[in-house]
C-alpha cells in the first residue's frame, strides 16, 4: 500500500515526466522478495494493488510502459550476467545495505539476493538502455553503483555496450507520519493513497504536534510541529500558511483548526484519485490486461538487449 509520503515524493513526479519523456515502471516483485522472501505468499495481490494506485494518480498505460519485473524474465538473466562482474568489496560497501542489517533485526538478510539487490536493481535500469532515472537526492548513490557496474562490464566486453544512466533529481519533500517520524508502513504511521476520507481524517485528528502545545492557549512553533510539515506539501494556499504560521505561534488558532485546514487540502488532492480508482479496482481482468500489454511492451526493448549481450559475452546461441 502506498502512502502519500511515495505521492509527494515520487508518483506526482512520475506522472508529469511521463509527459517528457518514453517511461518504464516497473513493479519489482524480485526485490521485494529479497528482504521478505520468508513471507512472499501476498507478493502478487501486493503487485496489483500497486498497480492501482499508480494507475489512480494518474500513471497511463497508454503513455508508460507499466509491467512486473517478474514478467520479464530478462531482468533474471542481466542480473546473473552482471553479477559475474560486480567486486564483492562494492556491496559490501553499500551504506544502504550496512543500515538495513543494522536495523531490520527482526529478518535474516544475510542471504545472497540481498548482498546483490543493486546488481538486480542495475539490470532493471540497463536492461532498457536507460537515458536517465529519476531519483532523489538520497538515492543517488545507488544510480552510481549501477554506472560503475557498466562502466566495468563495459570494460570487459565492449565499450560503449551499456549506456551509464544519468540521474534526473527530483525534488523528494519529507512528509512525516501520524507520530513525527518519516512516513513508513512498518511504522504504522502513513496516511494512504487507498484510504477513504474519513480513516485519513481519523488519523490526522489525532496526529501529534508542537509538544509545546499541551492548552489551546499555548503558543507553538510550526516549524516543530510534523502538521505544519504535511501543510508545506499539500497546501497551496500561501495566504492561508501565513495564517496558520501566525496563529500558531499566537495561539490565535488551535491544532485541531490547523489541521482540518490540512484535512480540507488533503481531500481536495484525493478526489480525482479517488475517482480514477474507482475506475480500476473491481476489475483484476483490467489489471492484469495492462500489467500483459506492458511485458510485452517491455519484453521487445529486453530481448534486443539481452541478444546483445549473450554476443558480446561469446555465449554459444543454437538460433545463430
Amino acid at each position: 500500500m502506498l502512502h502519500l509520503g511515495h505521492l509527494a515524493g515520487a508518483l506526482t513526479n512520475w506522472t508529469a515526466l511521463q509527459e517528457k519523456y518514453e517511461c518504464f515502471y516497473c513493479i519489482v516483485d524480485w526485490h521485494a522478495i529479497t528482504s521478505d522472501y520468508a513471507e512472499s505468499g501476498e507478493t502478487g495481490k501486493n503487485s496489483l494493488d500497486i498497480l492501482l494506485d499508480w494507475l489512480s494518480v494518474g500513471l497511463s498505460p497508454e503513455k508508460s510502459c507499466l509491467f512486473v519485473q517478474s514478467h520479464v524474465p530478462q531482468h533474471a538473466e542481466l542480473a546473473l550476467a552482471l553479477g559475474m562482474i560486480t567486486p564483492l568489496g562494492w556491496l559490501n560497501r553499500n551504506p544502504t545495505y550496512k543500515d538495513q542489517i543494522a536495523n531490520l533485526q527482526n529478518k535474516d538478510l544475510s542471504t545472497f539476493g540481498f548482498l546483490g539487490y543493486p546488481v538486480l536493481q542495475a539490470a532493471d535500469i540497463l536492461l532498457y538502455k536507460a537515458d536517465k532515472v529519476p531519483v532523489g537526492e538520497d538515492q543517488s548513490a545507488h544510480l552510481e553503483l549501477s554506472r560503475e557496474i557498466a562502466r566495468r562490464f563495459n570494460h570487459f566486453f565492449g565499450a560503449g555496450l551499456l549506456p551509464e544512466p544519468q540521474t534526473i533529481l527530483t525534488p523528494t519533500p519529507k512528509v512525516p507520519g501520524t507520530d513525527g517520524r518519516k512516513m513508513s508502513k512498518s511504522y504504522g504511521n502513513s496516511l494512504y493513497i487507498s484510504e477513504d476520507p474519513k480513516s485519513i481524517w481519523d488519523k490526522l485528528r489525532t496526529m501529534v504536534t508542537d509538544p509545546a502545545r499541551e492548552r489551546r492557549t499555548d503558543p507553538g512553533d510550526p516549524e516543530k510541529c510534523p502538521v505544519w510539515s504535511i501543510h508545506k506539501v499539500f497546501n497551496g494556499d500561501a495566504p492561508q500558511r501565513e495564517e496558520i504560521v501566525k496563529g500558531c505561534k499566537t495561539a490565535g488558532i488551535g491544532c485541531i483548526d490547523c489541521k482540518k485546514m490540512l484535512n480540507a487540502h488533503i481531500e481536495s488532492v484525493m478526489v480525482p484519485i479517488h475517482e480514477r480508482r474507482a475506475k480500476y479496482e473491481n476489475s483484476r481482468a483490467l489489471l492484469t490486461d495492462i500489467l500483459a500489454e506492458g511485458a510485452k511492451r517491455a519484453s521487445v526493448v529486453a530481448k534486443r538487449t539481452m541478444d546483445e549481450i549473450y554476443s558480446a559475452v561469446g555465449l554459444l546461441r543454437l538460433d545463430g
